[in-house]
């Protein structure tokens, strides 16, 4: 037996901390649950217990792509529900790989294995492939001899979040291609189509219309210094992507996209559900909630509302209970807010998370539903007055012509 420090909360929030024996770490959180309270944080008293969060060391440049990624989680966690070992298991994938690169990654991971390293170690040596949730949920999953599930949770995580992925992006492929072909519509008329017909007015001058003139002198600027613009565009871009990998400036544009009428909503939505899933799955693998949030805080691609995950740390380690911290950090809508108050006080969060993630991923599909009807309509809207406008000036350039000559 070994004894075991806790942090915790009771129903009502209130901060409470004390020991538990308990053959090992899975068991210790167990009985916590029991006495009716939430852990926050459990840590073995005795020398070499402590529960070890160590981060992955960069190797390599290999990596697995999302889909395969997913399949090779699921086969392992069967493969070990089976009774097979880890590196005979691994050895199997290996063979059965579908691709070179993850035989070769499949294979030295089973030598690790094989040599005497823990599975989390030996993932944590790829770190372009096995995020931190991924390689944190796996060594809680070897400490507490729960690695079949929690691999079995990381395959239903994996596979959720490349369903709101391929949701995204197929719902974003009409929007993108209107905006090409519009494009590709107005290349050919501003540099094919004008010029030909400016050869129409080159003895009018001043006697065109002026909305003609306009059109004429931009066909010409963006034929003469199109490379200028090419490289603008391309410097802008540049500057764009340094001035986003600063901190300060990551957060000015993630706050300003969350204040965006209609994106901010649906990217709240979207890093809600994220939130709540990856939460739920490291809290039913057995990570501690505050080296949870960590790992949360880290995978949120919106920094305003990754930021906030330290004020709820903060909150969690004062004291004060999950709920109310998410409360005060203003980025959370009141219905996630209210379910993860129920879920905390009835001692069911994990379950109270999914339940939040699955009610937002519903809401993202609506969400992105209405976007897209909204943006095609206006993205054909914009082309045909662009368009129309391009054409009415040089329609009534050619009558002017007309009226000259009679």
């Amino acid at each position: 037996m070994t004894l075991y420090f806790y942090k915790a909360t009771d129903q009502s929030g209130k901060f409470c901390e004390g020991n538990v024996e308990a053959p090992d770490y899975p068991n210790a959180v167990q009985s916590i649950r029991k006495l009716n309270y939430f852990p926050i944080e459990v840590t073995a008293k005795s020398p070499g217990g402590k529960f070890s969060m160590s981060l992955p060391k960069l190797k390599g440049s290999k990596n697995i792509p999302p889909r395969e990624l997913m399949d090779i989680t699921q086969q392992l966690s069967t493969l070990l529900d089976s009774g097979f070992t880890i590196d005979k298991s691994l050895g199997v994938l290996a063979q059965l790989a579908q691709s070179p690169q993850s035989r070769e990654i499949l294979s030295d991971l089973k030598e690790k294995v094989h040599a005497g390293s823990s599975l989390a170690d030996a993932l944590a040596e790829y770190p372009q492939i096995f995020s931190k949730l991924y390689v944190n949920m796996i060594r809680a999953g070897e400490a507490g001899g729960t690695l079949g599930p929690s691999l079995m949770r990381l395959s239903g995580f994996l596979e959720s979040a490349e369903e709101l992925k391929a949701n995204i992006l197929s719902a974003m492929i009409y929007p993108v291609v209107l905006i090409l072909f519009g494009g590709a519509a107005l290349a050919v008329l501003i540099t094919v189509v004008i010029p030909q017909l400016s050869e129409l007015f080159e003895d009018m001058g001043d006697a065109l219309p002026l909305i003609t003139q306009l059109m004429l002198a931009m066909s010409d600027f963006l034929r003469a210094y199109w490379w200028a613009i090419s490289i603008a565009m391309v410097i802008g871009g540049i500057s764009f992507y340094l001035y986003l990998k600063t901190t300060a400036g990551r957060l000015q544009w993630d706050g300003f996209l969350l204040n965006l009428p209609v994106i901010g909503p649906l990217i709240r939505k979207i890093e809600i559900s994220r939130f709540s899933r990856t939460l739920s799955t490291l809290l039913q693998s057995g990570v501690p909630v505050l080296s949870a949030l960590t790992i949360v805080s880290s995978i949120l691609g919106n920094r305003v509302i990754g930021e906030a995950m330290h004020t709820i740390h903060k909150g969690l380690k004062s004291g004060r209970g999950l709920s109310t911290p998410l409360q005060e950090t203003g980025v959370f809508p009141p219905l996630s807010v209210h379910m993860i108050t129920i879920g905390e006080q009835s001692g069911n969060l994990d379950e109270m998370l999914e339940k939040v993630s699955a009610t937002y991923d519903k809401e993202v599909d609506r969400s992105i539903k209405q976007l897209v009807s909204m943006i095609a309509p206006l993205m054909i809207l914009i082309m045909a007055v662009v368009i129309g406008f391009i054409v009415i000036s040089m329609l009534v350039g050619i009558f002017s012509v007309n009226d000259v000559t009679f």
